[in-house]
């Protein structure tokens, strides 16, 4: 899986660790849709950390679309709440 962050760049992660992303981006959607901005912006911090630290980060001169794409590290629960899909930012259910 590919995942780009925002302002940030691309990281290919492997399958297990896109099944950890998916768990943090159904509790991002639970944040969102509460208008909980502390566990917003908490998990947001830590989907980063995963993709970043556990991720390989694509090189320049790779062009790869993006499987998913997170917002940015300054996103605010507002924006979040505009652009947040009916399946969160990562495609597909851990449930």
């Amino acid at each position: 899986m590919i995942v780009r962050i925002a302002t940030v760049g691309q990281y290919r992660l492997d399958d297990a660790i896109a099944s950890d992303l998916q768990r943090f981006d159904d509790a991002m959607e639970q944040a969102v849709s509460g208008s909980d901005n502390e566990a917003f912006q908490e998990l947001l911090q830590q989907m980063h950390d995963l993709v970043t630290e556990r991720g390989t980060a694509l090189t320049d001169d790779e062009i790869v679309p993006s499987d998913v794409i997170l917002p940015p590290p300054d996103e605010t629960l507002e924006e979040a709440q505009k652009l947040l899909g009916a399946e969160g930012f990562v495609p597909g259910r851990s449930d």
